[in-house]
Order: structure tokens, then C-alpha cells, then sequence
């Protein structure tokens, strides 16, 4: 099952998940000299990374805003961008938080579980209710795809509807009950189902709660670095350094900027963001063990 790919992936590379969020204004200069149209320049830029890090990142997820913002030449970037990792037997979280219902939710599986934007997970928002998630099931089922579904977030708003109370517990506790749930029938090997969670790592109060309560769902936790979250914080929702990936993007794409003649150093810089933020949650000290 792919749960089993992701978990064993994390064994051997680390949790670190990879967020491809290219930012037109921040991609160097010399690769948008070099390449004319949009989609060439952001595939290159993303290529690049991809080719530094491969064997230290569990996972790569761009999020599809930052193509969709270029029309049809920026989604022909996301295709081939998904296209090139899995030519490389690296994993992909397609980032698109479908949250619709029905015969669309149905047709937004079949546009990001096959063809041009095929992804190995993909995430959603369940907010509408649990019909929203019923949809994607069956490619579950297959083994061969998984989903990431919205829990608790990491934004500051997420205390606007996530935290509120019905029958004295928050909500996303009863999101989350409902959705492991679900979770049961799509269990691998390794203890963990291929129905996950997105759980934001800057809210560290109830991390070991969350933890507890769902042990066998994985889970995606963005939030590290950029918007607060230390590693120290990051591994409250892990298990022994797996049972999740740590997403990170602008940390890392954009290393580089932070140096001078950042850009004739890019690969050393880029692969070394990942490496620190491996070593600051711990996981090079347990590899050298």
C-alpha cells in the first residue's frame, strides 16, 4: 500500500516532506534568463531541487495555487513537475484541498489520482462533511493512493471554527474520531492507513494528545520554521521520528537568497536546508546511532 512506500521512505530518508511553491519573484534570476516561457522556468527551477534532494526527502508536494496563478503553461509545470518525481521513484501530495461533494468530488479524483496531474496523496477539506471524503475511498481501496484530509491547521485562523466546542470537546476532535473511523479500512502493514490527517505543527498544547488519540493515522504537519514551529515542536506528532512528514517550503526553495552568490551555490545550499531541518527534529542523530 502506499502508506507502506511513505512510512518505509521515512525510515531510510528522514520526515522531511518538501513543499515545490515556486514564487515567480524569488526563482534566480539566471534561470529565467536561460528559459523563455513560464512553464519551462518554474519546471527547471523545481527540477533542480528535486535533483539535489531526492535522497534525503521522504516526499515532495507542490501546491497547485502557485500554478494555477500562470494558467495552463503554469499547470503544464505541475504535470510535469508530479511526472518527473515519480520518474525518479519519489513520492508525491498533490496540494489541493478539494472539499466538494458528489459527482465533482468524483471527478476531482479522477483529475488528481490519474492522468496529467496524478499524485500519490492529495489532500482535502472536509469541512462540508464527511460525503466530501467518500468520493476518493475507492482509489484507496486500490492500495495505490492515499489522502491527507484537514484536522487542525497551523494558520492563526484556524482557531476560528477547528477550536470551537460541541458537546464540550473542539471540533476538529470529532473531525478527527469521524475520520479514523473511516481510516480502519485502508490499514498497511506498518500500523498506519492511507486516510491521513493534516495537523499543523504550531500549536504544540494539544500535540501529544492528538498523537495519542490517533495512532495509527499519519500525519502531515506543515508549520515548521517559517511560520513558528520548532523541530523540537514538530516531533510532539511523530513516533519515533516516523508516523509523519514535516512540510517544509520556503525554508528550503529558497535557501539560497539568504547567501551572497547564492545561486552558484545552490544545490550545496538547498540540500543543506534539508539536512539541518533532518538533524533539527533528530533524525541524523538516530542514523550516526
Amino acid at each position: 500500500m502506499i502508506i507502506d512506500k511513505l512510512y518505509n521512505v521515512v525510515e531510510e530518508k528522514g520526515m522531511v516532506c518538501l513543499g515545490l511553491d515556486p514564487n515567480i519573484n524569488y526563482i534566480p534570476e539566471e534561470i529565467k534568463e536561460k528559459y523563455q516561457d513560464i512553464d519551462e522556468v518554474i519546471f527547471q527551477f523545481n527540477k533542480k531541487i528535486i535533483n539535489c534532494t531526492m535522497d534525503i526527502v521522504a516526499i515532495y508536494k507542490p501546491q497547485i495555487a502557485f500554478y494555477e496563478a500562470f494558467g495552463l503553461k503554469g499547470l503544464k509545470a505541475y504535470s510535469r513537475t508530479l511526472e518527473y518525481i515519480k520518474s525518479m521513484n519519489n513520492l508525491t501530495i498533490g496540494d489541493v484541498k478539494r472539499g466538494d461533494i458528489s459527482t465533482t468530488a468524483s471527478m476531482y479524483g479522477k483529475g488528481h489520482f490519474t492522468g496529467d496531474f496524478e499524485a500519490d496523496f492529495i489532500t482535502l477539506n472536509p469541512f462540508m462533511g464527511y460525503d466530501t471524503i467518500e468520493p476518493y475511498l475507492p482509489y484507496l481501496k486500490d492500495g495505490n493512493k492515499g489522502v491527507f484530509v484537514l484536522l487542525r491547521t497551523s494558520n492563526k485562523g484556524a482557531k476560528d471554527i477547528q477550536y470551537m466546542e460541541s458537546k464540550g470537546e473542539k471540533i476538529y476532535y470529532h473531525i478527527g474520531d469521524k475520520l479514523n473511523e473511516m481510516a480502519k479500512e485502508f490499514m498497511g502493514s506498518c500500523g498506519y492507513s492511507s486516510l491521513g490527517l493534516v495537523v499543523g505543527g504550531t500549536h504544540t498544547d494539544e500535540a501529544i494528545d492528538i498523537r495519542k488519540r490517533y495512532p495509527n493515522l499519519y500525519f502531515l504537519i506543515p508549520g515548521y520554521n517559517t511560520q513558528g514551529a520548532s523541530g523540537e515542536d514538530v516531533n510532539l506528532y511523530l513516533n519515533d521520528l516516523n508516523g509523519g512528514v514535516i512540510n517544509s517550503s520556503r525554508g528550503i526553495i529558497y535557501a539560497y537568497i539568504k547567501e551572497k552568490d547564492g545561486f552558484k551555490n545552490f544545490e550545496f545550499l538547498t540540500r543543506k536546508a534539508v539536512l539541518d531541518m533532518r538533524k533539527d527534529i533528530g533524525f541524523v542523530e538516530r542514523v550516526e546511532k
